[in-house]
């Protein structure tokens, strides 16, 4: 199967800094931030979808602007780039979430993604008007899905569960096509409904090693619920034509963090609820010393940034083989991103992808050749020990 690789929007600004923010961390933690203007983001979805970007994700939160109305202003700026919009079940009905994907589908043509994203921290949440706790979040996401999956099938749905109740529920028009819902966590509570309704699971960067041992425990699940899912990954990148022009940048990143922003923010982290966060805390440990955790793969992100705190840093060979490892996992959709946003995508559309084009890994989403069965260009295994 073809790679798929998306973008990243980010609703909260950017900049040539790591630009913190998410899971308890306060916004603008490193660095000056570019506005998230339309005109902005709009030049890095013009950017996403020449280069060959399916989708971009947008974020979810008090520390970004809303994803649906965003994406929704940016959908008249793109012609084919979909939309992975990440909203949480608790802050609106199901019966409007189905209404919203299938009003996004006929006036986009098609290009909405949806990220389901149950929240992971209390205090946000009751901010919000939600004081569930994180299980009963997720045990409420179940039945969210539940009811709608059964609206976007034309059913009419009655519902009395735990947490949500529906009487005569039904969609006056259907989402043509039906948007595939993607679906990170590693909970306990998280895992069950992953499988349950999932289209995509995704996993923050971690570790080869400790991506593989999830996703077969996901799978392990999955298979018993009489389900097979696709995997995706999240992670940063800095890719440039040597090597060490790509570690030179990691620095730069790394020296551009404040110690006093370095420390609030992992306060905050520390606070997550999130068993995802935590494991990205582990990598790390809030030390700037050993941050290349497994080869090419770089755990400063996550020093000041909640949500995905790892980048695959090296030549563009380097993080082209990284990527066929992780794909030769099960992974086959790649969420990316990179400070400055735009800048980045460009060093990977013009670095990576052509490489990945030649192994016979992925190809232009707006045609061209098929990709060809790769010819005796296997990815290079990651040396021993990492810097």
């Amino acid at each position: 199967m073809a790679l798929t690789f998306h973008w990243f929007l980010p609703t909260y600004g950017d900049s040539r800094d790591i630009v913190g923010g998410g899971h308890g961390v306060p916004v603008g933690t490193a660095g000056g931030a570019r506005p998230a203007t339309v005109a902005y983001l709009g030049q890095i979805a013009r950017t996403a979808e020449q280069l060959g970007f399916v989708g971009a994700l947008t974020p979810t939160g008090a520390w970004c602007e809303d994803a649906w109305l965003s994406t929704a202003m940016l959908t008249e700026v793109t012609e084919r780039l979909k939309f992975l919009v990440a909203f949480r079940p608790g802050l609106l009905t199901p019966a409007l979430a189905a209404q919203m994907a299938s009003t996004f589908q006929r006036l986009s043509g098609g290009r909405l993604l949806v990220n389901v994203v149950t929240g992971g921290e209390s205090q946000e949440q009751r901010a919000y008007g939600d004081f569930l706790d994180k299980d009963a979040r997720y045990a409420r996401t179940d039945e969210f899905l539940h009811i709608v999956r059964a609206l976007w099938r034309g059913e009419t749905v009655d519902h009395t569960g735990g947490h949500l109740r529906i009487e005569r529920g039904r969609l006056s028009r259907l989402p043509d096509p039906v948007p595939p819902i993607y679906f990170g966590g590693s909970s306990a509570a998280a895992l069950p409904v992953a499988v349950r309704h999932s289209d995509v699971y995704l996993t923050w960067g971690e570790p080869p090693a400790q991506v593989a041992g999830k996703l077969d425990r996901v799978r392990e699940l999955a298979a018993q619920a009489g389900r097979e899912l696709r995997f995706g990954i999240r992670l940063h990148v800095i890719t440039r034509d040597t090597a060490e022009e790509a570690w030179a940048q990691a620095r730069r990143l790394l020296d551009g963090i404040a110690e006093s922003d370095l420390r609030a923010a992992q306060e905050g982290l520390r606070g997550s609820e999130s068993e995802g966060q935590r494991r990205m805390l582990d990598l790390h440990g809030g030390s700037r010393d050993g941050l290349e955790v497994a080869p090419n793969l770089w755990a400063g992100f996550g020093l000041v940034r909640g949500g995905a705190g790892t980048a695959l840093v090296g030549s563009h060979t380097e993080v082209a083989d990284r990527i066929a490892e992780y794909h030769a996992l099960g992974l086959d959709e790649f969420i990316l991103s990179g400070h400055p946003h735009l800048e980045e995508a460009y060093w990977f559309g013009e670095g990576v992808l052509p490489i990945l084009r030649e192994r016979g890994l992925w190809r232009h989403p707006a045609g061209g050749p098929e990709p060809v069965e790769p010819r005796n260009l296997p990815f290079v295994p990651a040396p021993t020990g990492a810097r």
